[in-house]
């Protein structure tokens, strides 16, 4: 049999036959039974997060859904600070998928898991008919340990404070938009999906003096920083020469008429920090292979209050929104 059929998600004699064939060894589930027991942290408090995938096509450059998943949710825990521990997740499956893709996905799910240091813990398996689900979708949800002392939120923001990031942008949302499109480059293009909780990690070692943390997914890093500035109420400027995008994803944007500003990135982060403690903060993250383009992108200023303004290479000044709608559906 190498296609899911509707009676692998109908409890019976099929549904377990999967169950033991593909998840079990994949995840090393030590049970079967509705949920999972596991250790309790001795300390700190438990950050808690739930997501879901539904990228079209679930296999692109640099990855695929299940990759995405398990680096999404660990990536959503490292930014509340939390070093994640556990994770769940739910498979929807649609009737016809080829057994050897879901194959690959639990393995690529494994080794992510594994190079990470988290468990997967429990899940659960449906399966939809031909034409309803677009092959597979998946849920997860992560929990994580958050130490004492670690609070991060766009409410500590200050003027005065640095904004850093740690990469280029767009890497993401235009390799899965070229693969859709039929669209090459040489080289090609890949997606940046990978976990970022060692580099919030040597982050969190290196200063105390972090505001927040967040990964700019869906909506690009131009939504997240208008979210600090809303959130916060102070303007954040930010410096255009300073923004890395490859030329590939340059002239990908430029094809497809998309500003890459607003483009899903999967393994970058952006940080507001204590003036202080920016430049010491950037030497550390550039050691790290996650963070080794890591700079200082723009600063927090008393007003315009609630604003991104975007110094330009010819010294003007752009007001930078979020954008109405979805221009890259179904990316995470």
């Amino acid at each position: 049999m190498d296609r899911v059929q509707l009676s692998h998600g109908g409890g019976g004699r099929l549904m377990h036959q999967l169950v033991r064939d593909f998840f079990v060894p994949a995840f090393d589930l030590q049970t079967l039974n509705d949920s999972a027991i596991v250790e309790r942290p001795s300390s700190g408090r438990v950050a808690v997060t739930t997501d879901s995938y539904v990228i079209s096509p679930y296999f692109f450059p640099g990855g695929d859904i299940g990759l995405l998943s398990v680096c999404g949710t660990v990536n959503d825990l490292s930014m509340a600070g939390a070093r994640p521990l556990y994770l769940t997740t739910g498979f929807i499956l649609e009737e016809g998928m080829p057994i050897a893709d879901l194959r690959r996905i639990l393995s690529s799910m494994k080794a992510a898991a594994e190079e990470i240091g988290v468990k997967i813990v429990a899940g659960d398996t449906k399966v939809v008919e031909k034409g309803k689900g677009d092959g597979i979708y998946i849920n997860t949800a992560g929990f994580g340990l958050v130490d004492e002392g670690v609070e991060l939120s766009p409410e500590k923001i200050r003027p005065g404070d640095k904004v850093i990031i740690s990469g280029s942008i767009g890497n993401h949302g235009m390799a899965v938009m070229a693969e859709r499109s039929g669209i090459s480059f040489a080289p090609p293009l890949l997606s940046d999906v990978c976990p970022l909780n060692h580099l919030v990690g040597v982050m969190m070692q290196t200063t105390k003096d972090i505001r927040v943390l967040r990964d700019p997914t869906r909506g690009g890093i131009a939504t997240t920083l208008k979210e600090f500035a809303q959130d916060s109420g102070w303007c954040i400027m930010i410096q255009e020469e300073l923004i890395q995008v490859r030329p590939a994803v340059q002239g990908a944007c430029e094809l497809l008429g998309i500003d890459p500003l607003y483009v899903a990135n999967e393994g970058i982060l952006l940080a507001v920090v204590a003036a202080p403690a920016a430049d010491m903060l950037v030497a550390a993250m550039r050691n790290t292979k996650t963070g080794s383009d890591a700079c200082i992108l723009g600063e927090v200023m008393e007003s315009p209050r609630n604003t991104v303004l975007l110094k330009t290479t010819i010294g003007g000044r752009r007001i930078i929104d979020m954008i109405s709608g979805e221009q890259l559906p179904r990316i995470c």
